[in-house]
């Protein structure tokens, strides 16, 4: 738990970046044994404790369509209390912003695609058809005062569409912008990018009017390249980066989408380049092991493994 990188600054990095830690939410819930309500309440509350200050507690979607987070209400008021953390939680429709205004979320997300195939899949729906599904929502959560942010998905590739022209994700991230949303995270959910095309769509961005200070960015590593792109968007000035605990989650709906980005390897790369992040690397990956130990199978992050050499194969801790 002592091993350390040195640490050596990069010119033209930002000196801190705030983690939006997504492990309960998209890391869980495409876990086919259900994690029992408890568990992920500690998970959350040890993720905290970690240094962890946003943390997508779950999703206030159907039971049917995700039914690992169909605890949402029972889950929800375990977190409060928690002192200076955000909760973010996902909302698909005005039914669910109520289920989560009702029990006090003030933080929102949306989840957008920027493809055909993959809003037909996710949502039953169109692209125009999703905007117009989620504009009420967020007007409505603005109007409650909550901070909303727009999940921007299949940004880089889709798996039945191929490569995305970055002009299309320009075009309905831009929509998401327009309609209120506060903050704009950025997905690679079959993680097909690479650094340029991640910066070519950034600058694009930009020139669309889109700052760089209200993107995020959410990697998977399917293909190994989850944190060059990150170093890509440090690059670029953005300092808020998607990632999850151990490495946890894919996507029900895109087979090919493998795990996110792990915070752990995330925060040794950060701690390397001296980039702030409040995290403390150790619990963090003691956190994880104990996750990967209620899951019954060694943590998928190198880091996580090269820390906690029992995390290789998992027992209850």
């Amino acid at each position: 738990m002592d091993a350390l990188p040195m640490t050596i600054p990069a010119p033209g990095l930002p000196a801190r970046v705030r983690i939006h830690e997504v492990g309960a939410r998209d890391g869980l819930q495409n876990e086919k044994t259900t994690v029992p309500t408890e568990v992920k309440a500690e998970f959350v509350h040890r993720l905290a404790d970690a240094g962890l200050t946003t943390i997508e507690a779950t999703s206030f979607v159907h039971p049917k369509w995700v039914p690992q987070l169909a605890d949402a209400e029972t889950l929800f008021p375990r977190l409060q209390g928690l002192a200076d953390v955000h909760l973010p939680v996902l909302v698909p429709n005005e039914r669910g912003l109520d289920r989560a205004l009702s029990l006090g979320a003030d933080r929102i997300a949306v989840f957008a695609s920027a493809t055909e195939s993959f809003a037909k899949a996710n949502l039953n729906r169109t692209v125009a058809e999703s905007l117009a599904m989620f504009e009420p929502v967020v007007t409505r959560a603005k109007e409650a005062r909550a901070h909303v942010r727009g999940y921007l998905s299949m940004c880089f590739g889709d798996p039945w569409e191929g490569a995305v022209p970055v002009h299309q994700v320009v075009r309905v991230a831009k929509s998401l912008m327009d309609m209120g949303c506060d903050e704009l995270s950025l997905g690679d959910t079959i993680g097909v990018a690479t650094p340029g095309h991640v910066q070519a769509l950034l600058s694009a961005l930009n020139e669309e009017g889109v700052a760089t200070n209200v993107i995020g960015v959410h990697f998977h590593d399917t293909y190994g390249q989850a944190l060059s792109n990150t170093l890509a968007a440090l690059q670029h000035g953005v300092t808020t980066v998607d990632a999850s605990a151990g490495g946890l989650g894919g996507c029900p709906y895109a087979k090919s989408a493998t795990g996110n980005l792990a915070t752990e390897d995330l925060v040794w790369m950060l701690n390397g380049l001296g980039i702030e992040t409040g995290v403390d690397l150790g619990r963090l990956s003691a956190t994880s092991a104990w996750m990967a130990g209620h899951l019954g199978r060694p943590s998928p992050s190198r880091t996580v493994r090269a820390l906690v050499p029992e995390a290789q194969s998992p027992q209850e801790q």
